[in-house]
């Protein structure tokens, strides 16, 4: 394990040697004054000649051509798509592309702030139907359905999922648009699309029927209907056991169902996975539950017939520490402090059973799971139980879930008390960005200067400088950027400020990000100021290619 992984964090260690690589900010805080005027036109030719200068390999896939989907340009990200790569490679991308561009025109997409229409939607099919291998091409449509939905197009979405190809993916197909029209308020349409569903998953025997099953059940808990989401729970449980008898397979709906069930104050289902079978019977002949002792000896290799009267088969219950972990994790965000709280109490009874190849996984999820609901001091206890380097970095974990939870105070209390300062400097940097979210900015600034290392000052002061521009104040929010020493992280502050900055103003602070850290990070904003952004980019690479 790299130097400083565990008490970083890998996101925040990824992020500080790669900014750290990229060397300190210029001392004349490099493009403060360009751009006085023809302010648009000469925003484009910055852009044009960083984009040269960055050109790469790959980015006729992956995250840019899904940008370019998210922002309106579909047939461009299409084309670069279609510059390169085989049959197989090409169809898999523009499966990406159609999923970005149906979550964007559903209102979903990430990372974009540019609205994406009934037009585009439409565009989207297209490329959809354009898919050279028939099996992602009727994947893109399933992905369509729910969009047009959601998108108030129900008749289109119907239509769609009608013609959806292959028999295994019906059942796909119509419980997304159950789940879909049941987010709108619509719960009696709901029911009838989850009828369909049910039904086509019932018709055929086919891979991932747990999956839309599990889907169903949570189309049934929000319509009310909780003996239908009981029977179909079942259904789940006995499609997880029946096809691998010996543990879970990914994903995992059968966690899903459970922590559905759990933050409903049910714990049936649960407890009876997590309890012990009991031990098998031997029989006065030498028989073990039906098996002679001499056979299963020789399927198992070490079991002695002689002692298999005080060694059962097994004392562990059909649940391990990494199943349990899974339904925490699923659970994590609403449940309430109640089923918290149970959750831990079955999590650590699990723990105390014995070694378990997950168990660290499983004391993972329960110490976060508690400190998210304040339960700080058992939280610490859990993580007393690791060693020093791991114990540090779950404290700066907990802190952070702590400030989450709103007790900033106590959070940043145990940030202090973290003997590692490059943990602790990761829990400060948590308990910033929540109080500046809070609108605390005052405080979170105070807190910045209490941060060790230069690079995680500056990180932190990006919650800062976002929150205090949006609450009003763009001239301290600007001084606070030059206060940041590496120029990867403050290029990202000044695209930070762009979007809550007046047009002109916001232009110049672009020009400033894409003079400091080039023009992929600040894409997504510049697509706001200039529409022909992202359309620029596209030509450039495109003719790289040719």
């Amino acid at each position: 394990m790299p130097e400083g992984l565990a008490q970083w964090g890998p996101e925040l260690f990824m992020t500080r040697e790669r900014e750290r690589g990229c060397g300190p900010a210029p001392e004349n805080a490099r493009g403060r004054n360009i751009l006085h005027g023809g302010f648009e036109p000469c925003l484009l030719a910055l852009l044009r000649l960083s984009v040269d200068r960055e050109l790469g390999p790959d980015l006729t896939r992956g995250w840019f051509p899904r940008t370019l989907a998210r922002t309106g340009h579909l047939a461009r990200a299409a084309e670069l798509v279609r510059t390169t790569g085989d049959e197989l490679q090409q169809s898999t991308e523009l499966l990406e592309l159609v999923k970005a561009a149906a979550g964007a025109g559903a209102g979903a997409g990430a990372g974009v702030g540019v609205g994406v229409g009934l037009g585009d939607l439409a565009a989207a099919q297209a490329l959809a139907e354009s898919i050279p291998l028939p099996q992602l091409r009727d994947q893109a449509l399933v992905a369509l359905v729910p969009a047009w939905a959601r998108a108030g197009e129900r008749a289109r979405a119907v239509a769609l999922a009608e013609r959806i190809r292959y028999p295994h993916n019906w059942g796909w197909a119509w419980a997304l648009l159950a789940k879909a029209v049941a987010d709108s308020g619509d719960l009696d349409a709901a029911l009838r699309f989850a009828a369909r569903a049910d039904d086509e998953v019932t018709s055929i025997a086919a891979d991932g029927a747990d999956q839309v099953l599990a889907l169903l059940v949570e189309v049934a808990l929000a319509a009310g209907d909780h003996d239908r989401a009981a029977a179909l729970a079942d259904r789940v449980e006995e499609i997880t056991w029946s096809r691998n008898p010996t543990g879970w397979s990914k994903p995992l709906p059968l966690a899903v169902v459970l922590a559905f069930e759990a933050r409903e104050g049910n714990f049936d289902r649960l407890d009876a996975l997590l309890r012990p079978p009991p031990e098998p019977a031997v029989e006065a002949d030498g028989t073990l539950c039906g098996w002679a002792l001499g056979e299963v000896a020789g399927e198992q290799g070490d079991l002695d017939p002689d002692d298999a009267v005080t060694r059962p088969f097994s004392v562990r219950s059909q649940l391990d520490a990494g199943d349990l972990a899974c339904v925490l994790d699923a659970i994590a965000e609403n449940a309430g402090k109640g089923v918290a709280r149970a959750l831990a109490d079955r999590a650590e009874a699990l723990l105390e059973t014995g070694a378990d190849r997950d168990h660290d996984v499983l004391l993972r999820s329960v110490t976060l799971l508690l400190a998210r609901h304040g339960q700080t001091e058992r939280a610490l206890a859990l993580s007393q139980r690791l060693d020093a380097d791991l114990s540090v970095a779950w404290q700066a974990d907990i802190a952070g879930e702590l400030a989450r939870s709103g007790d900033t105070d106590g959070a940043e209390a145990l940030s202090h008390a973290i003997t590692d300062r490059r943990a602790q400097d990761r829990a400060l940097i948590e308990v910033v960005r929540e109080a500046a979210r809070r609108g605390d900015t005052g405080r979170a600034e105070a807190l910045v200067h209490s941060i060790d290392d230069s690079w995680a000052q500056g990180e932190a002061l990006l919650a800062v400088v976002g929150e205090t521009a949006r609450h009003g104040d763009p001239h301290r929010a600007e001084t606070l950027t030059r206060s940041i020493t590496h120029r990867a992280t403050r290029a990202r502050a000044l695209a930070e400020l762009v979007e809550p900055s007046e047009p002109f103003h916001a232009r110049r602070l672009a020009a400033q990000a894409v003079m400091l850290g080039g023009w992929a990070l600040v894409l997504p904003v510049l697509e706001q100021l200039v529409p022909r952004s992202a359309a620029v980019v596209a030509d450039r690479i495109g003719q790289s290619t040719r």
